[in-house]
């Protein structure tokens, strides 16, 4: 089942996304909506909160507490890098590793790195997007 994604940016998510330089703000609104789409189509996730956590665009699975938050925001001081950072206790950043080596760069245990000259795998991205969107309801046993 698909939902319909939201096509309205909260007020405070879209200050910070026209903060940023037009060729990240364009990789970062894309991104966006990558996240939007997976969620749709990743059965048990139900709606997105979309709201600002540390002033990063943040997505969460607040209906029904699925998965674990996703950030995204442009690394500090560049103005071509950009990031999903995720909780880094939770796992998923090794696992992403595991399953991509060679794709994304990563940040320890919190961040996949991405580059806004660059399009970035979007099927291998939604993957991990999902991954993260039903972390929770996978570790209850919920979903496998």
């Amino acid at each position: 089942m698909t939902r319909k994604i939201a096509a309205v940016i909260p007020t405070e998510v879209a200050a910070v996304f026209r903060a940023c330089p037009t060729k990240l703000r364009t990789a970062l609104l894309a991104l966006r909506k990558l996240i939007l789409k997976t969620a749709a189509k990743t059965e048990g996730v139900g709606a997105i909160e979309e709201t600002l956590k540390w002033g990063q665009p943040s997505y969460l699975t607040s209906e029904t507490g699925s998965g674990s938050t996703i950030r995204i925001d442009r690394i500090k001081g560049s103005d071509e890098k950009y990031a999903l950072y995720f909780h880094c206790q939770s796992g998923l950043v090794p696992a992403f590793r595991e399953f991509y080596p060679k794709k994304f760069g990563y940040e320890g245990n919190r961040a996949i790195l991405l580059d806004a000259k660059k399009k970035p795998d979007e099927k291998a991205l939604a993957h991990c997007i999902a991954l993260a969107l039903t972390h929770h309801a996978r570790k209850a046993g919920k979903r496998k």
